[in-house]
């Protein structure tokens, strides 16, 4: 939690939105107070789309509480009270704290617990200040509007629980969420796009168009990709396979688990062991320390000590790609060398942070790592810029922003020297630049290896999601050792590289899912036709057109159900195919087929050699609806 921490500057920082949504916390906590007293706050922060507060209280706080609750807050914010902000002592602060009074409307018989420990974690150094609103007084650090009549629309909108501090060994809070907005207008635009959202939530498209499977048998956060989803998979691999080929990237296969050692000497154990699957011992190994009595948490402490060897399931396939790159001799010509991986990787996610394929344990990265040059590295890098721009463009996620994560003042949390630093992050600032897109400078935000770019991409409903990222490397070069023969004959070190644009294949499905609310483009749709006879005196026709279409690899289905031709195209219209063909008497004559869209509904007949041809030219073209 301590990591957590902001510094007073970045609170200082915050937007009007956060401002008023902060503020709009407090209001919370003091219209529940008005309502239970003895209520006891933790934390009230603002969050990306509203703020919540954290309160122990015997009474569960349901939805059908949120109408007074509501009334009260709405009854403060007419009152027009102002935010006041107060400095004081630690001991002050302290002493308010036992009286009950930090989080309160006065004192208590009882102390403000929660209170007193956010006070313990304050540093010494740090001003202490509350921010009182009418007979409400807090412990904050701020920063609010003026007064509560400033606080424009607002509505509570869920309840859930939270440990204190996200540790399960703290007391479990009810966590009130709300959202607010400067006004009605805006308020109304969100929860309409929440309805939207709801429409297209990957989970709920995901089993109706039978795409994906979770099965808790199986384990939570494992994607079982069926046959539908398993087509969009692969026709994205596609896309990027070929411009893989086209940028000269070499592609490679790794195993799913590897030594400790290897892990060990990336650094990737023990020091992320708590977002990663426990190690896997050898079973000798293992019958020999349950034989001489060694506890588990002795055999933690040898594993994390190197005195036991073991496998861990990969959580990165950078150190593998490193020893194909280690195991042979590579000179200055040989570069760059761009090693690529759909590489299935594990991390050890909360229970209760997976969310669909968007928040999972399992999945596969569209990964690759160059290996080169420190002359190389802005040609690479823009390389590298180029492929998520196309990658996005083809999709028609055409509205996104650029972030260059850069380090902070302290140097002594970064691997390199000061000048490879600064010639990786002019050459991120550079291709940034010439990307000809919005980009933000982050301070800080740096891996401690080497500066990165963020590619965060909004959505047709305005939700951003980060997908894409380049990063540059020194630390992982020189902890493998890795080099190169100088034209002077040295051994020099390589630049490493890692890019992803996709992220994992799983996410990006999801999003992809949502974004075209499951009406994937032709080329990306599980089925791109089908064909749908009218009567059964049809059937031979219909079956020879989807012959045809089979034949010149379009993924086509005849529907030989008995329904009426209507139904038939409501159930290929729920199930967002994108192209049907209505086969009649007329059209068997003919020769022909009735074309129907799913975005423009009934285009005429055009023959099937025509049909083909349009498809075949959609789908190689990756057209977009």
């Amino acid at each position: 939690m301590a990591d957590d921490r902001k510094t007073t500057e970045e609170r200082q920082r915050m937007t009007d939105i956060e401002r008023i949504r902060h503020s709009c916390a407090h209001v919370l906590a003091t219209a529940i107070l008005r309502i239970w007293p003895e209520a006891q706050f933790a934390a009230g922060p603002p969050v990306e789309n509203g703020f919540y507060y954290d309160l122990e209280l015997d009474h569960h706080i349901s939805s059908d509480d949120f109408d007074k609750i509501e009334t009260e807050m709405k009854k403060i914010i007419k009152e027009n009270q102002p935010f006041e902000r107060v400095v004081v002592s630690r001991d002050e602060a302290i002493r308010l704290a036992n009286e009950g009074q930090l989080g309160a409307l006065g004192p208590r018989p009882m102390p403000s617990k929660f209170k007193l420990d956010i006070l313990r974690g304050i540093p010494d150094e740090e001003e202490i200040s509350l921010y009182r609103n009418g007979d409400f007084t807090d412990l904050c650090a701020g920063p609010h509007v003026m007064r509560t009549g400033n606080i424009g629309a607002f509505k509570l909108t869920s309840i859930a629980s939270a440990y204190y501090k996200r540790d399960a060994n703290n007391p479990q809070l009810q966590r009130v969420y709300g959202t607010a907005f400067k006004t009605r207008a805006e308020l109304d635009q969100y929860f309409a796009l929440l309805e939207e959202a709801k429409k297209r939530d990957h989970r709920k498209l995901g089993r109706e168009l039978e795409l994906f499977h979770i099965d808790e048998e199986v384990g939570p956060g494992l994607v079982l990709w069926k046959p539908k989803g398993a087509i969009v998979r692969k026709e994205l691999q596609a896309f990027i396979s070929e411009e893989l080929g086209r940028q000269g990237y070499t592609e490679v296969f790794t195993p799913h688990i590897g030594k400790l050692s290897l892990f060990r000497t990336s650094g990737h154990y023990p020091y992320y062991r708590e977002s990663q699957f426990p190690p896997l011992i050898e079973p000798e190994t293992l019958a020999k320390f349950a034989e001489e009595g060694c506890s588990c948490a002795e055999l933690s402490n040898r594993l994390m000590k190197g005195e036991i060897e073991g496998y861990l399931l990969k959580p990165m396939n950078c150190p593998m790609h490193i020893k194909i790159y280690a195991s042979s001799q590579h000179s200055y010509r040989d570069l760059p060398v761009r090693l690529a991986e759909f590489g299935t990787v594990y991390r050890w996610e909360q229970s209760g942070e997976l969310g669909g394929m968007t928040r999972v344990r399992g999945f596969t990265q569209d990964d690759a790592h160059i290996f080169c040059t420190e002359e190389q590295v802005l040609g690479e890098i823009q390389g590298c810029l180029q492929l998520v721009l196309r990658i996005l463009n083809t999709l028609g996620m055409n509205s996104y922003r650029v972030r260059v994560g850069l380090r902070d003042s302290d140097s002594s949390k970064y691997v390199g020297t000061s000048e490879q630093w600064d010639r990786a992050e002019d050459a991120l600032r550079e291709s940034a630049k010439n990307l000809g897109v919005p980009f933000s400078e982050e301070i800080g935000e740096a891996a401690f290896y080497g500066p990165k770019i963020d590619f965060v991409v909004k959505d047709v409903i305005g939700r951003e999601w980060q997908l894409g990222t380049v990063q540059v490397d020194y630390n992982l070069p020189e902890r493998f050792g890795l080099s190169y023969v100088a034209p002077d004959n040295s051994a020099r070190r390589p630049v490493m590289i890692h890019r992803a644009p996709f992220g994992s294949l799983e996410r990006f499905c999801g999003v992809l899912i949502e974004h075209f609310a499951g009406s994937f483009p032709a080329w990306l749709a599980p089925e791109q036709v089908r064909v749908l006879p009218i009567s059964e005196k049809h059937l031979e026709y219909g079956r020879s057109v989807s012959g045809r279409l089979l034949d010149r690899n379009i993924r086509a289905s005849i529907d030989e159900s008995s329904d009426k031709i209507g139904a038939k195209i409501r159930l290929a219209q729920l199930q967002k195919v994108p192209y049907m063909l209505v086969l009649g008497a007329r059209e068997e004559q003919a020769g022909e087929v009735a074309v129907r869209s799913r975005k423009n509904g009934d285009e005429g007949a055009v023959s099937v050699s025509e049909f083909v041809e349009r498809i075949q030219m959609e789908v190689r073209e990756r057209q977009r609806d």
